[in-house]
């Protein structure tokens, strides 16, 4: 959906669809004040994400990116090659779109004015998430493994922070930015939330040191060796130890739930995977956040249900994340 505006990008498929299933892909952008289609794009393999501006349509296939102008009639304007993209992992800003490069682990940024391509070698395994904060300065990734988020500048591709979920293999739902561009917010099937403050490199209170790629390369006004999200104290600041102990961790947490979906023919009947749906299975975790302080994690499938987090300062002064609301919207 393209912000608050009127128009919605649609791909086909279900047990009704109401547009032809002929083709393999097709991407519909309806416009709903006029109740229609007004744009239409085919594709000759399937689609697995669209994302809209008021300027341009980028939608994600397995192995490419197609980049249009939003007219009518769309104009294409560039195709990139990726590398197999079944998450279809794309983010679109004002002014730069992100999306995996064509070798494992690397992110393509490009300048939407004047296509000039940057990369990044974000990890060493494959992507599995990525976010653009919404003012477009700061791209997190994560990877398969799950137990780091990179943050990168996108003003010149810089690793800023890296922010550590946990030690465990992880398989990483979504990350969300907040609106104000100062927390993170990450899930995983570990069934936890987990929330950082978000380095930026336009605040006062950061600076991008020479020696980027650790967490002692950012500073605020009392260095954040200071802070208390560096989970092991003193520990971090011994030279030769590994280096989780000096990474940057989440100022605290909360549990989502992931109820997995029955299989269609009950229970003990085997899985039957969800067509067109990476892995089969309905998403998990999927965050949203409503204004600075509030996150809403969204869940699909049999069992799907929408939870409620407020983040907020306790009489203890620590900050805190609340579960304060959920509901099923699906199921009985």
């Amino acid at each position: 959906m393209l912000g608050r505006a009127n128009y919605i990008a649609l791909v086909g498929g279900g047990k009704q669809p109401k547009f032809p299933q002929n083709k393999v892909g097709m991407v519909i952008i309806w416009d709903d004040a006029k109740q229609k289609a007004v744009i239409t794009l085919e594709f000759r393999t399937q689609v697995h994400r669209v994302r809209l501006s008021r300027s341009r349509i980028v939608v994600a296939l397995q192995n490419s990116i197609h980049m249009y102008a939003f007219s009518s009639p769309p104009e294409k304007l560039s195709v990139f090659e990726t590398a197999d993209n079944l998450n279809g992992l794309c983010c679109l800003g004002t002014k730069v779109v992100a999306f995996p490069g064509n070798a494992t682990g690397r992110v393509q940024l490009v300048e939407i004015d004047t296509g000039n391509v940057s990369i990044i070698p974000a990890h060493g395994s494959p992507l599995k998430a990525m976010e653009l904060s919404p003012d477009g300065q700061v791209l997190a990734t994560a990877s398969e493994t799950g137990t780091l988020i990179r943050i990168f500048a996108t003003s010149n591709c810089a690793r800023i922070a890296e922010l550590r979920r946990g030690v465990d293999q992880a398989t990483i739902y979504s990350i969300g930015i907040s609106p104000d561009n100062t927390l993170l917010a990450v899930t995983s099937d570990k069934s936890t939330l987990h929330i950082f403050d978000l380095p930026h490199p336009l605040r006062d209170d950061y600076k991008i040191s020479p020696q980027i790629g650790t967490a002692s390369s950012i500073h605020s006004v009392g260095s954040i060796d200071e802070t208390p999200n560096q989970k092991w104290g003193i520990l971090g600041k011994i030279p030769l130890l590994p280096r989780f102990f000096s990474d940057i961790y989440s100022f605290t947490s909360a549990h989502f739930e992931t109820v997995d979906d029955p299989s269609i023919g009950g229970v003990g009947a085997p899985y039957i995977p969800i067509p067109g749906v990476p892995g089969g299975k309905a998403a998990k975790g999927i965050i949203g956040w409503l204004n600075e302080y509030t996150i809403m994690v969204l869940g699909a499938g049999r069992d799907g249900r929408w939870e409620r987090f407020i983040v907020g300062t306790a009489d203890d002064g620590k900050r805190h994340c609340v579960r304060n609301g959920w509901k099923r919207y699906l199921g009985s």
